[in-house]
C-alpha cells in the first residue's frame, strides 16, 4: 500500500464512525487511528453498555455490605468489577460481532462496524477476543473461589445469546439472563455464598434489561425485518409501553424485596423511588418511531441504576453509624 493510499485508508477509518457512538468521546479523539477499529469493536466509545453491566454488581456489593453490618463497600472489589465490566462487555461485543457479521452488513445502524466494513479481519477479531478474555480471566482470579464459579457459569448464556435473535422474539430476555450475573457474583464476592437477596437482584436485573433493551431494539425494527431477525420490539409493537410498565414494575418489586431482605429499608426505598420516577418518565415520553428518542431513554437507564445504587450505599453507611430506622 502506497503512503498516499495508506493515509486515505486511515482517514477513512477515522471518519467511519458507528451509529449511536457518544459524540466526541475520548476514544475517538485521543486513540491512535490504528487502534480505533478495536476500540469500536469492543464499543469503547459507547460506555453505556459496560455501565449497565457494572450497575447490578454495584447494587449487590452495596446490599451485601448492608447484610455484613454496614460500612463502605470494598473499593478494591468495585475497581475489579469496573475493569471486568469494561473488558467482558468488550469481549461480548466482539463475540457478538463475529457471530453477526453478515447480519450487521444488512442493517443501516451496524454496517459501519469494524467487521462488516472491513476495518478488521475475522482473524484479527478472534485474536482480539482472546486477548480480552485473558484480561477478564486475570480479573476473575482476584475474586474468591465461589464468586469465580458463579461468574464462569454465566459463559453458557453469553455464548448462546447472539444466536437467539434467529430463533425467538425474546433475545432481550436472554441478554438479561447473561447481563445481570454481576448481581450474583458481587454478592458472593462479599458474602461467600448465594443468598436470596442476590437471587432477587438478579431477577430484577433481568426484567430491567428486558425493558431497556426493548427500547433500544425499536431503533432497528425495519432493518431487523429485512434481515430476518427477531426482537421484543417486533413482538410487542404498539403494546410496547404497557409491556415496559410491567417489566419495570416487576424489576422494582424484585429489587425492592432484595433490599428488604438485606436490611436496607427504608433508605433503599428512596433510591428505588427515584428510579421508578425515571422509569415512568421513560414510558410516558417514549416514541417508538423516533430512534433518537429511543436511544436517549435507553441511555437514561444509567440514571435508574445509579439511583438504586445510591439508595443501597446510603443504607450501608447509615447502618455503619448505628442509624437504625
Amino acid at each position: 500500500m502506497s503512503t498516499t493510499s495508506q493515509g486515505n485508508h486511515l482517514d477513512d477509518i477515522r471518519h467511519k464512525r458507528v451509529a449511536d457512538a457518544v459524540p466526541h468521546h475520548w476514544a475517538e479523539r485521543l486513540l491512535p487511528v490504528a487502534w480505533l477499529p478495536y476500540a469500536r469493536l469492543m464499543r469503547l466509545e459507547r460506555p453505556v453498555g459496560w455501565q449497565l453491566l457494572l450497575i447490578p454488581a454495584l447494587w449487590s456489593i452495596a446490599l451485601a455490605q448492608v447484610a455484613e453490618g454496614g460500612g463502605w463497600p470494598s473499593l478494591w472489589l468495585i475497581v475489579l468489577f469496573l475493569i471486568g465490566s469494561v473488558v467482558m462487555r468488550g469481549a461480548g461485543c466482539v463475540y457478538n460481532d463475529i457471530v453477526d457479521r453478515d447480519i450487521d452488513a444488512k442493517v443501516e445502524r451496524t454496517r459501519n462496524r469494524p467487521l462488516p466494513s472491513g476495518q478488521v479481519s475475522l482473524k484479527q477479531a478472534v485474536l482480539f477476543l482472546a486477548t480480552l478474555l485473558l484480561a477478564g480471566l486475570l480479573v476473575l482470579l482476584q475474586l474468591n473461589r465461589p464468586a469465580q464459579v458463579v461468574a464462569i457459569s454465566s459463559l453458557v448464556l453469553v455464548a448462546i445469546y447472539p444466536f437467539m435473535k434467529r430463533f425467538t422474539y425474546w433475545p432481550q430476555l436472554f441478554l438479561g439472563l447473561a447481563f445481570n450475573f454481576g448481581a450474583l457474583v458481587g454478592w458472593v464476592a462479599v458474602r461467600g455464598q448465594l443468598e436470596w437477596p442476590a437471587v432477587l437482584l438478579y431477577v430484577g436485573g433481568v426484567f430491567w434489561t428486558l425493558a431497556y433493551d426493548t427500547i433500544y431494539a425499536h431503533q432497528d425494527r425495519a432493518d431487523d425485518l429485512l434481515a430476518g431477525v427477531k426482537s421484543t420490539a417486533l413482538k410487542l409493537g404498539e403494546h410496547t409501553k404497557a409491556a415496559l410498565a410491567l417489566f419495570y414494575a416487576l424489576a422494582f418489586l424484585s429489587i425492592g424485596l432484595a433490599g428488604w431482605l438485606a436490611g436496607a429499608f427504608p433508605l433503599f426505598l428512596v433510591g428505588l423511588a427515584v428510579a421508578a420516577g425515571r422509569a415512568a418518565w421513560q414510558v410516558i415520553t417514549l416514541d417508538i418511531d423516533d430512534a433518537t428518542n429511543c436511544l436517549q431513554r435507553f441511555r437514561d437507564n444509567r440514571n435508574i441504576g445509579m439511583a438504586i445504587f445510591a439508595g443501597a450505599l446510603a443504607a450501608a453507611l447509615a447502618k455503619s453509624y448505628g442509624i437504625d430506622f
